[in-house]
């Protein structure tokens, strides 16, 4: 028997038209790979600060977009994406610059998750090689095994209707760190 997957989008939405959206990808698994909380405060690793980077590099790609807030937590990223102007035809495109034909928020993750997974792979097989007779000189990191996921298949994304919702997930995601600890504590409990 088939495993049919159903859908989490909203049916006959288009995810490419101007909006605001909070977005949520999860690590595969629930693997710790981007850093640790320490005294409600998130501390990027090396892969935390790929993740990072790659997010900002995200509205020089497609400048149709712009970030608001977003944080990334030792196994999942929370992150709020205005789409600023829609896309829809191929005149819109700068020449000579790589670019999705699709501007929708599925294309938009996809792209993100293929350059973070691509560019922890590339920094995971350097720390390989360079472990091999020697010593890794950051013992808090140990590689990956290239053949594991970095991220869940597929993502969250809730449309942002308003001001007052857009206030309360930007809280949200700000205060994150801080109520780590707490569910983390209130999960052992059980």
């Amino acid at each position: 028997m088939l495993h049919n997957r159903r859908s989490i989008r909203l049916k006959g939405y288009d995810y490419s038209q101007k909006g605001i959206y909070f977005i949520t990808l999860c690590c595969q698994d629930k693997q710790h790979f981007f850093g640790e909380i320490q005294n409600g405060n998130m501390i990027l690793n090396e892969l935390g600060e790929i993740i990072k980077e790659e997010w900002e590099k995200t509205p020089l790609i497609r400048t149709n977009i712009s970030l608001g807030a977003y944080i990334i937590m030792p196994d999942h990223f929370h992150a709020i994406l205005h789409i600023d102007q829609q896309i829809t035809k191929k005149e819109d495109y700068t020449p000579n610059q790589f670019k999705s034909p699709s501007n929708t928020i599925g294309a938009i993750i996809r792209g993100f998750k293929g350059a973070t997974t691509f560019r922890i792979k590339k920094f995971n097989s350097g720390r390989e090689e360079r472990a091999v007779g020697a010593y890794c000189n950051t013992p808090q990191l140990s590689p990956i095994p290239s053949s594991l996921k970095i991220w869940q298949r597929n993502y969250f994304e809730k449309i942002v209707r308003d001001q007052r919702a857009y206030d309360n997930i930007t809280q949200y995601i700000i205060d994150n760190p801080k109520k780590w600890e707490k569910k983390k504590l209130t999960q052992n409990r059980y």
